[in-house]
């Protein structure tokens, strides 16, 4: 009788209507060329990238994979990604006990307030990368480079096995050549499909598209296309731990933040 009654009051309750909007957006439509990690084609993609040994990096990049933590954080989100899966100790405390990097200890190079307020350049974040110890090999998309050139960085470096110093490699374009809204962006990159010549891109703003597959032409075009406050395109880099500068006894090297400098008076 009490589940005839329940069901009863079920049957006569009016339809609930949708909660609206509050406002914003959550997330965007993935448009082609570009393919969701997680839809079927994307999973296809991933196994035969596995399979073939270009997704050797991707483990590293998935470890640490961080959502940025403004809309203009993208290269600060990037590069806390990197850090964090190359095993980099930041040397300062995050939370409790635990070192672990986060964007607001990138508090060098450029003013936090000035990257939330209008991102970061390529050059400035190159610098950034470097003030937390990485060695750093980064390489604007122009006429010294070619697209070809970039391709073969691509295939070594996302298939780097656990035999080889890790690195991770990132990319700093421009959204609007792929279709996507926004302009400037920087994402780590998590594999390559040879046979597909696909780029697995790992935005950090997850909060708009997932990580997904990308032709590499079209992000070679995209990191060609110049950045407006610089009149320069952007470009790459591979990022890795600088072990062979520490086994050299004759080299100190030393690399803090604004906040981590000691205050001697």
């Amino acid at each position: 009788v009490y589940v005839g009654h329940i069901g009863a009051l079920a049957a006569r309750a009016p339809a609930m209507s949708p909660t609206p909007p509050v406002g914003g957006f959550h997330r965007r439509p993935l448009p082609p060329p570009s393919i969701a990690l997680s839809s079927p084609k994307g999973k296809r993609l991933a196994k035969e990238a596995i399979a073939a040994g270009g997704m050797e990096g991707y483990w590293r990049v998935a470890e640490a994979f961080e959502t940025q933590d403004e809309p203009a954080f993208c290269g600060l989100g990037t590069l806390v990604t990197a850090l964090n899966a190359l095993e980099v100790d930041p040397g300062a405390v995050w939370k409790g006990a635990w070192r672990w990097y986060h964007e607001a200890m990138l508090d060098c190079c450029v003013d936090l307030e000035e990257i939330k307020d209008h991102g970061i350049d390529f050059d400035s974040w190159v610098c950034l990368a470097r003030c937390q110890g990485l060695d750093v090999v980064a390489q604007r998309a122009d006429e010294h480079v070619t697209e070809s050139q970039f391709r073969e960085l691509v295939r070594t470096d996302c298939s780097a096995g656990d035999d080889q110093i890790g690195r991770v490699l990132c990319v700093s374009y421009s959204r609007r050549p792929l279709g996507q809204t926004g302009d400037g962006h920087f994402s780590p990159i998590g594999g390559y499909h040879e046979a597909e010549d696909l780029v697995l891109v790992m935005d950090v703003a997850r909060f708009k598209h997932p990580p997904h597959w990308m032709p590499l032409p079209v992000l070679w075009q995209a990191m060609q296309a110049c950045d407006q406050r610089t009149g320069l395109p952007r470009g790459f880099a591979t990022l890795s731990r600088c072990f062979d500068r520490w086994a050299q006894p004759t080299i100190i090297q030393l690399t803090f933040g604004r906040g981590r400098l000691a205050d001697t008076r």
